[in-house]
């Protein structure tokens, strides 16, 4: 049986425990390169964890460290729902 595989969806669309592998990240100029130094690349793993009250910032886990990210920042990310 073939597998089909998975689309990209946007970041902010997982849900609070929920794990997907990074595939683009499309933002350009400082911003892209500043999400990209904080290991946010396509291919990396990560895992939502925690969202605040108004669902803004969103905590995510990746490799060993926690880290929080803007709704505005997360929207240039696109990830496989694992």
């Amino acid at each position: 049986m073939e597998q089909t595989p998975q689309k990209c969806i946007g970041m902010r669309e997982l849900q609070v425990g929920q794990r997907a592998t990074i595939c683009s990240v499309g933002a350009a100029g400082e911003l892209g390169r500043r999400i990209r130094d904080m290991g946010l690349v396509p291919g990396t793993d990560i895992s939502i964890i925690g969202r605040a009250p108004l669902r803004d910032p969103v905590a995510l886990r990746l490799k060993a460290f926690t880290l929080t990210l803007r709704n505005s920042e997360a929207d240039f990310i696109t990830v496989t729902p694992l």
